[in-house]
């Protein structure tokens, strides 16, 4: 697709799009006013924080993912309302194309509806899932810088929040989607980095993350490489996070803090997917490895494999970067808030984070 596609009209786009891909996709896309591609090679910018979240404030609840259903609508919107938020669902939030939200337009309408609309704080996701990838070389980036808002998720939601980290400087926050369970943990951790912007603030382990850990193996804390590093704050999950090496929304990983969580991926997929990032180049630059909390990566019973513990620490032990697992973030209850774009320290030994510098910008 060339440069000068947001030049085109809706109906000539999808013309060529339907002589690229047999018309599927262009079914999928239409109706949609485009914004380009956006395929330009990835380059730092400055970095954009978002003005913080005050109690009162509306909040989006948009899917750019897996297919909600209106029982997980509900019990998000509710979340949020509890939380002391006003809550407006996206326009196409009940949409569905397979297991996906939407078409790639109904997606990207709602995306840029929310972002132009001056109301609105956050766009909080309602949930994870999969296909928000699809609608990365279509999003208006310029539209994005300039409305800053609050964007928050996790999971499949990682790569639109690296994409618009990487495309603008924009922050944004890995972080419980609308329809997570929001522990008081989850809670004042949100507080702290959304709200109060805190800075220095120290992330430490969460008590039921500790209790748990006594009877559930994938809980226990390991310090792989003892030691501390800063680096600015960049990951993810790691499965999506390892599809976007070889695209333009993977941000720039020199002197990052790389943080990566992963659930229901057999030890020998989650060596596979290191083994890229390493091959990629990706693991060179950064300062630390981060690991939450691997969800539902036994070994079956009876088959031959690498443990969990052995992926990890093949690719981690050697290298001569601070490096701890079991951190609280992932597909777990009681998560914290994670900044992308903002500088942190990691101490390894202590394992903790430290944010060193607000994640928002103070509202008057």
């Amino acid at each position: 697709m060339n440069h000068d596609i947001e030049r085109v009209s809706r109906r000539v786009f999808a013309a060529r799009l339907g002589s690229l891909f047999a018309g599927s996709l262009a079914t999928a896309l239409t109706p949609f006013a485009f914004a380009g591609t956006s395929l330009a090679p990835t380059r730092r910018h400055k970095t954009i924080k978002p003005p913080a979240l005050k109690r009162g404030d509306l909040v989006a609840l948009f899917n750019p993912s897996g297919f909600a259903d209106d029982a997980l609508i509900q019990r998000a919107t509710s979340n949020l309302e509890k939380l002391g938020f006003r809550v407006m669902q996206s326009a196409h939030i009940r949409a569905a194309r397979g297991n996906t939200a939407g078409t790639i337009g109904q997606r990207l309408t709602d995306l840029h509806s929310l972002f132009a609309n001056r109301e609105v704080r956050v766009l909080w996701a309602a949930r994870g899932g999969s296909g928000t990838a699809q609608i990365l070389p279509y999003i208006d980036y310029g539209l994005v810088a300039r409305n800053p808002k609050i964007v928050i998720g996790y999971s499949d939601l990682t790569s639109l929040l690296l994409a618009i980290y990487a495309k603008t400087g924009l922050v944004t926050f890995h972080g419980p989607v609308g329809s997570s369970g929001f522990t008081p943990f989850t809670v004042a951790h949100l507080e702290a980095v959304l709200m109060e912007g805190r800075a220095p603030y120290v992330m430490t382990t969460a008590e039921e993350h500790a209790k748990r850990a006594l009877t559930e193996p994938n809980f226990v804390q390991r310090v792989l490489r003892a030691g501390s590093a800063e680096g600015t704050l960049i990951g993810g999950n790691l499965s999506v996070f390892s599809s976007l090496i070889g695209t333009p929304y993977l941000p720039e990983m020199k002197k990052s803090l790389l943080f990566l969580e992963e659930i229901s991926e057999a030890p020998y997929r989650v060596e596979r997917m290191l083994t890229q990032l390493a091959q990629g180049g990706v693991l060179d630059g950064t300062s630390a490895a981060m690991l939450g909390v691997f969800v539902k990566g036994e070994v079956p019973a009876g088959e031959e494999s690498l443990t969990l513990t052995q992926a990890l620490d093949d690719h981690f032990v050697a290298r001569l970067i601070p490096s701890v697992y079991g951190l609280s973030f992932g597909h777990i209850a009681s998560q914290w808030v994670l900044p992308i774009g903002v500088r942190a320290r990691l101490d390894a030994d202590a394992k903790s984070l430290t944010l060193l510098e607000p994640a928002v910008m103070a509202r008057g």
